[in-house]
C-alpha cells in the first residue's frame, strides 16, 4: 500500500515539472519581433470595364520577311539585328557559283548571237540592194531575209536568258526593300538557305499598329475609323488609336476577329511585340463591375500570384488570386478577393504570412 502511494506522488511531482517546462517553453517562442509598416486599402469595384477591351499586340506597319528564291549556302550576313539598313542595301549572300557559270555561258551564247546577227545583217542590206538593181533573185532574197530574222530571234534570246540569269543574282545577293531596322536574324553563314525560307525580318519603326481579337459577340459595335485608346502593359502607358480594318471571317481565328488598330504618333518607346490592352468606347452588352487593384500590389512566386491581405488579428495573409486583364496600373481580379476586403499596398519591411503589421 505505502509503494502503491509513493508512485502516485512520485508521478505527480513529474507531471508538475513537466507542465511547468512546457509553460516556459511556450513563453520562449513568443513573437516579439516588431510590426511592418504597411498602407493598406480598401479593395472597391469599378465599373470602367464595363466598356469593350481587347488583348493585342503591337507590331510595325510596314515589315517583311526577307527570303530568296534560289536554294544554296549563305556566303555572308553584313547586318546585325538591330541594325539599320537604308532602302537596297545589301544585306547577305548566297552562293552563287552555278549562276555566275551560267551567266558566262549565256555571255559567250550572246556573243556568238551578235556575230551571227552582224553578218546577217550586212547581207541582208547587200541583197536588199542588189535586188533593187535587179542583181539578185527574189528567191535569193527572200533567203538571206529568213537567216536575218532567225539572227535576229537568237540574239534577242540570248538578251532575255541573260536577263533570267542576272534575276537570279538578285535572289543570291538579298537587299532590303525599304529602309528600316533589323529586327530579326533567322539563320546563319554557312547554313542552307531554301527557297521561301524566312532569312531576316526587317521593319520600318516609324509607324505601328496593334492587331486585336474581338470576340464575335461584340464585333458587331465596332466600326471602322473608331478612335480608341491603348494601354501599354510594359510601359504603364496610354496612347489613342484608329481602327483601320475590321476582319469579316473567324474562319481561321476560332470565333475571334482581327480588329487592326494605327497608333497615333506619341514619344512613348514603343517596341513590336509588346502586349496592349485597346479599349472602345463600345458599352458591353453584359455590364458587371469589376474588382481592380494595383498592379504593384501583386506578389509572385512562380506561375501563382497573389497579395497581402489584413486578418482579424491584424497580421498579414498571403491571399491567391486568379488575375484577368491588365488596365494601365490596375489588374482585373476574377475570383479570391471580394469586395470591402482590405489588402497591403506597400510594406517598409518583409511580408510573410503571420507577419504583424501596422496601418500608416
Amino acid at each position: 500500500m505505502k509503494n502503491k502511494r509513493y508512485i502516485q506522488a512520485v508521478t505527480l511531482g513529474m507531471t508538475l515539472l513537466l507542465a511547468s517546462c512546457g509553460g516556459k517553453d511556450k513563453k520562449g517562442v513568443a513573437d516579439n519581433s516588431p510590426a511592418v509598416a504597411v498602407q493598406v486599402k480598401t479593395v472597391s469595384e469599378d465599373n470602367s470595364s464595363s466598356f469593350l477591351t481587347a488583348s493585342g499586340k503591337v507590331e510595325a506597319v510596314k515589315s517583311a520577311d526577307i527570303s530568296t528564291r534560289m536554294m544554296g549556302y549563305v556566303d555572308k550576313i553584313y547586318v546585325q539585328v538591330g541594325e539599320k539598313v537604308r532602302s537596297g542595301q545589301l544585306l547577305l549572300s548566297v552562293n552563287n557559283a552555278d549562276v555566275s557559270a551560267k551567266l558566262a555561258q549565256v555571255n559567250a551564247g550572246i556573243t556568238e548571237a551578235r556575230a551571227a546577227f552582224d553578218n546577217a545583217e550586212k547581207d541582208y542590206n547587200r541583197f536588199t540592194t542588189l535586188f533593187k538593181e535587179n542583181s539578185a533573185s527574189q528567191k535569193e532574197l527572200d533567203d538571206v531575209t529568213a537567216n536575218y530574222n532567225m539572227a535576229k530571234a537568237r540574239l534577242e534570246s540570248a538578251n532575255q536568258m541573260k536577263n533570267e540569269v542576272n534575276a537570279q543574282m538578285g535572289y543570291a545577293n538579298i537587299r532590303a526593300p525599304f529602309s528600316g531596322v533589323v529586327t530579326n536574324k533567322f539563320i546563319n553563314a554557312g547554313d542552307m538557305a531554301n527557297p521561301g525560307m524566312p532569312l531576316l525580318e526587317v521593319e520600318s519603326p516609324e509607324n505601328y499598329q496593334v492587331l486585336a481579337m474581338v470576340p464575335e459577340s461584340e464585333i458587331l459595335e465596332i466600326g471602322k475609323n473608331t478612335d480608341v485608346t491603348v494601354q501599354l502593359k510594359a510601359l504603364g502607358q496610354t496612347v489613342n488609336g484608329k481602327v483601320t480594318e475590321i476582319s469579316t471571317s473567324s474562319k481561321n481565328t476560332g470565333g475571334q476577329y482581327l480588329v487592326k488598330v494605327v497608333l497615333d504618333a506619341t514619344d512613348a518607346k514603343i517596341l513590336s511585340g509588346m502586349y496592349v490592352t485597346v479599349q472602345f468606347p463600345v458599352a458591353r452588352k453584359t455590364k458587371s463591375s469589376a474588382v481592380m487593384i494595383p498592379v504593384d500590389a501583386i506578389v509572385n512566386n512562380g506561375q501563382l500570384k497573389g497579395v497581402y491581405t489584413v486578418s482579424q488579428s491584424n497580421t498579414a495573409l498571403l491571399r491567391w488570386l486568379r488575375l484577368g486583364r491588365t488596365f494601365g496600373d490596375r489588374v482585373e481580379v476574377l475570383s479570391g478577393l471580394s469586395p470591402d476586403e482590405q489588402y497591403i499596398v506597400s510594406a517598409e519591411g518583409k511580408l510573410y504570412n503571420g507577419a504583424k503589421i501596422s496601418n500608416q
